[in-house]
């Protein structure tokens, strides 16, 4: 396998297999109910995330890499503080994933070398997605970090029972989270 294969699937993995997961189990704590909240005027609740990591990972890849029109409105994100269900915001944020992963998937080491068109700058396509991929790590971090704190409790991602180490409860893949 060539080293940009190897990125590109990787960087699959994270984005349906590790990250959304995660996302979507902190959303099921969540519920409709706390979807929404947010704990001062200046943060941004779970929801708004998701809308907004909808709109970056369809800007990025989907746009800047693959070379479709970019339809993103960054104010308007933000500005989305309800009026969707828990329901709504994962089948928009998991088909914005899923176009992302399609794009990937077409990707060669020349897409990663060439530069792109992306929020007035021209980053390399390699950058683009790399990028993309840290930016939905570190929102789904403060998106469970949000249930967490809503739930008081852990949403076990890991099985720390079995042995002095953890137990990851499913695989990351391109394909999306495998059982273990």
């Amino acid at each position: 396998m060539s080293l940009d294969r190897l990125f590109l699937d990787e960087s699959q993995a994270f984005l349906r297999g590790e990250w959304l997961p995660k996302i979507e189990a902190a959303l099921d704590v969540l519920g409709d109910d706390g979807l929404w909240w947010r704990p001062n005027d200046r943060s941004n609740s779970a929801g708004t995330l998701c809308v907004h990591l909808a709109g970056n990972v369809r800007q990025w890849i989907v746009a800047g890499v693959g070379d479709a029109p970019d339809i993103r409105d960054r104010p308007a994100e933000f500005a989305t503080t309800g009026g969707r269900s828990r329901a709504d915001v994962v089948a928009d944020l998991r088909a914005a994933v899923d176009e992302a992963c399609a794009v990937l998937d077409g990707l060669d080491e020349a897409a990663l070398l060439a530069t792109h068109s992306i929020q007035g700058g021209t980053p390399t396509g390699l950058h683009a997605v790399y990028h993309a991929v840290e930016h939905f790590a570190m929102h789904a971090g403060q998106i469970v970090w949000i249930a967490k704190a809503r739930a008081d409790g852990d949403l076990a991602f890991y099985d720390d029972a079995d042995g002095p180490l953890p137990q990851r409860r499913w695989i990351a893949t391109p394909g999306g989270p495998l059982a273990p």
